[in-house]
């Protein structure tokens, strides 16, 4: 018992820790307008922070959806538009952790993402548009799209269910 208790505190302090360094990342990168990852061994760096403020929640978004990445936080999957330019932006993250609380998301709620630009951040507001539980060969919501949207992704039911067959997709859009 000892062990596994000893096991559950490491890991905590130890995600922690790696949420401080990727926040104190994200400021430095804010403050030299240079990628900048917060270890020296990341393969991934912060590219914006997303902001749920009907929620009170806040995360910084990492670069390139992976499961190494998804382990410390929401990411930007490549195969979507870069925060800030045109096109649908795409953000994956757990449906047991930082995702968990897109279950309380109604249409209509308004998401903020931020992301680094010379000089400070920039800021976009969106409006929840739909929400959809839908199977993972259903793509439909990750291909481009003419205008500007923000679309999160988690597997589906949430919780600590040991299956997760569907994906909860939330598409939100400019204000």
């Amino acid at each position: 018992g000892a062990v596994l208790a000893g096991r559950a505190l490491y890991l905590r302090g130890k995600a922690e820790l790696a949420s401080l360094l990727i926040r104190k990342a994200y400021d430095e990168t804010l403050r030299t307008d240079r990628e900048t990852p917060p270890w020296p061994w990341a393969d991934t760096f912060p590219v914006g922070r997303l902001v749920v403020p009907g929620l009170s929640r806040e995360w910084v978004v990492l670069e390139g959806t992976s499961p190494r990445n998804l382990a410390f936080g929401p990411t930007r999957s490549m195969s979507g538009a870069r925060l800030g330019q045109p096109g649908n932006v795409i953000v994956a993250g757990h449906r047991t952790a930082e995702f968990r609380s897109l279950e309380r998301l109604q249409r209509g709620d308004t998401l903020r993402l931020a992301w680094p630009v010379r000089g400070g951040e920039r800021l976009r507001d969106y409006r929840v548009a739909a929400l959809a539980v839908v199977s993972p060969d259903d793509t439909g919501w990750l291909q481009p799209t003419d205008g500007d949207a923000l679309t999160l992704v988690t597997c589906y039911p949430f919780g600590a269910s040991p299956t997760s067959p569907l994906r909860y997709v939330v598409r939100a859009l400019p204000r």
